[in-house]
């Protein structure tokens, strides 16, 4: 149990690191860049795990802890958010992947200009 908090908190620790010197790397002011850029990145990396997972030799369970919940998780929540709506649409509940995906993006916006206005 230890260790799979260790390899979580690696991967976390790297997926953090990336996403800042991303965020150095892509500095706009127009444009959120860096972040869209981690989003589906991460998304990619999360698919391809969860693809290597599934496959007739399974991936280990500590590199997926190290890569998805880790790296992916640092890096960016995104990915586990684009994850779950896959598995809604491919076990074909798109109503419920419609509503997830409106209400995690409205609530999700409005939830931070909620903590802004209270910071403020």
């Amino acid at each position: 149990m230890l260790k799979n908090f260790l390899l979580v908190g690696l991967g976390g620790g790297l997926g953090s690191v990336l996403r800042y010197g991303s965020s150095l790397l892509m500095n706009s002011k127009l444009f959120p860049w860096a972040t869209l850029a981690v989003n589906i990145l991460g998304s990619l990396i999360i698919g391809i795990v969860f693809a290597m997972s599934i496959r007739q030799e399974p991936l280990a369970n500590n590199w997926k802890l190290f890569l998805a919940t880790g790296i992916c998780g640092g890096f960016t929540t995104f990915s586990a958010f684009s994850l779950e709506n896959m598995g809604l649409l491919q076990s074909g509940k798109y109503g419920m992947a419609v509503t997830y995906l409106f209400t995690s993006i409205v609530l999700g916006i409005a939830a931070a200009f909620f903590g802004y206005q209270l910071a403020k």
